[in-house]
């Protein structure tokens, strides 16, 4: 499964987040940022790639919705801009909000 983690700046929350999945198995993950002035601004080859899209904010979800046509589920995590990239309590908020998913989608594969 490939999934998308997509924040404004990608420098803090979305980075993180690859790093904390990057050595799940079955999962391939990627980062990025809806700001012009992203490390890795989003991309049409991203949300094409894609299997889901997590974003960090509402308006995240927005933005991309607006920018491009797709039909790749994008759910909101709901995690404020506060934290620092491998900040310890967000990479406990990360574990928490994303392991469901990942549980639902390993659920689906046996």
């Amino acid at each position: 499964m490939n999934i998308l983690f997509v924040c404004s700046r990608n420098r803090l929350r979305s980075p993180t987040a690859e790093r904390v999945f990057f050595d799940t198995p079955g999962i391939n993950v990627r980062s990025a940022g809806t700001a012009k002035d992203a490390e890795n601004p989003i991309a049409r080859d991203d949300i094409e790639w894609a299997d889901l899209i997590l974003v960090m904010e509402r308006h995240h979800r927005k933005n991309i919705l607006e920018k491009f046509r797709t039909r790749t589920k994008i759910i909101t995590l709901g995690i404020p801009d506060h934290y620092e990239f491998m900040d310890p309590d967000l990479i406990e908020v990360l574990q928490a909000k994303v392991t469901p998913y990942l549980e639902r989608y390993a659920q689906h594969q046996e």
